[in-house]
């Protein structure tokens, strides 16, 4: 953590935020669930280590096959990995999947819970996946430490980019940013490291963030 007052950062957040939301008005989740929470787990389950693109596509067969929690919990094995094998490490994520139908219908009545510790019981779900279910479905303050909120924050400067951990950085942003805003932040931030902050080749000239940059700004001295 740098020098930086907990004050200050917390102003320096409030502003990117204000930022975020001029340069996108309409926060939007990239998976395409249509507001289904079911749909919702079983693509976040899927978007590991692959694009949501792809996502996008791939369930557009899945849940034509397998529309609902009770089709996916009876569905055989081999059918779901034949369809979510583009999505990658498909044997796991089809065994996932179906296994966290069965348990939403068996013990919770197909209703998707609305706490971390149930979530969290559900297979193939870690607290990246259980934030994006609070965050979309249950309007609850979560911090979703993907790979772009991990690199760009701490690009930004809210702790040092050798930060890898999820689980840190979930509860040094959530220290950080209004409760209220923090599912649209991950949205926002998600779309601004696609184009703008990318991995490998961001435009730091061109970004309305590089004023509250501290990369930036070392850099640049």
């Amino acid at each position: 953590m740098s020098k930086e007052s907990k004050r200050s950062m917390r102003e320096r957040m409030a502003a990117i935020v204000s930022e975020l939301e001029d340069i996108y008005p309409e926060s939007f989740c990239a998976l395409e669930y249509g507001g289904d929470p079911w749909r919702l787990l079983v693509m976040g389950r899927l978007s590991a280590q692959c694009t949501d693109a792809r996502v996008n596509i791939v369930c557009r067969e899945l849940f034509a096959r397998f529309p609902d929690c009770n089709s996916m919990a009876d569905a055989p094995l081999s059918e779901i990995e034949a369809i979510v094998r583009p999505c990658g490490l498909y044997r796991t994520k089809a065994e996932s999947i179906k296994q966290a139908s069965i348990m939403l219908r068996d013990e919770f009545c197909g209703l998707l819970p609305d706490n971390m510790d149930d979530l969290l019981r559900l297979p193939g779900v870690g607290r990246k996946i259980a934030n994006l279910l609070l965050g979309d479905i249950y309007k609850k303050p979560a911090i979703v430490a993907d790979t772009h909120c991990i690199r760009i924050f701490g690009r930004l400067g809210f702790y040092p980019e050798t930060l890898k951990d999820p689980h840190k950085v979930e509860l040094i942003l959530s220290s950080l940013a209004e409760p209220e805003k923090q599912s649209d932040l991950c949205h926002r931030i998600v779309q601004f490291g696609r184009d703008v902050c990318s991995a490998r080749s961001p435009k730091c000239d061109a970004c309305r963030l590089s004023v509250y940059c501290k990369k930036y700004q070392r850099d640049n001295k």
